[in-house]
């Protein structure tokens, strides 16, 4: 028999969290910058290696390719492992391909939650909202969310943030 388990205390263990990933315009945009970025790579290698060191150094044009075709596959697992969790007590973010990284933020213990949108993630309809603590080692961004969506995440934690941190 397990000792410190849920039925020996007389707790009801907390149940599964329900796991949300991140939309698909995140992935969409992040494939098509790291086309652009080395396919432009790709071209200047080619054309200035083809012009000063001569059409055989050429070659070396595929390089940027092969980036390509090796970042498609990792930008997708890499997406594919981004997911979060809100829980009654924290919010739970997950990521990693290599090495997974799981980080718990306690709802009493965020001091900021902002929604954030550079000019590129505005082009495709996203944000990110990122997470303050007063320990910056758990400081936190979920990317690639629908900006309403983004800001109903951020109104619902700083509710939760508000209400946990007026308990302490």
């Amino acid at each position: 028999m397990e000792t410190g388990s849920a039925a020996d205390t007389g707790t009801t263990p907390e149940p599964e969290p329900r796991w949300t990933g991140l939309p698909r315009g995140l992935l969409r945009m992040r494939r098509l910058l790291l086309v652009v970025w080395l396919g432009l790579a790709a071209v200047a290698v080619g054309v200035l290696l083809g012009l000063f060191a001569g059409p055989a150094w050429a070659a070396f044009a595929l390089l940027p390719l092969a980036g390509i075709v090796w970042g498609w596959v990792g930008l997708g697992r890499n997406w594919l492992s981004w997911r979060y969790a809100e829980r009654a007590d924290d919010l739970l973010i997950s990521r990693g391909v290599l090495w997974r990284e799981e980080t718990v933020v306690p709802y009493g213990r965020m001091q900021l939650v902002e929604v954030t949108s550079g000019p590129v993630e505005r082009h495709f309809g996203l944000a990110s909202v990122q997470l303050h603590t007063a320990a910056a080692a758990t400081d936190a961004t979920i990317p690639g969310l629908d900006p309403a969506k983004a800001e109903r995440l951020r109104d619902r934690l700083t509710a939760l943030g508000e209400a946990r941190s007026a308990g302490l």
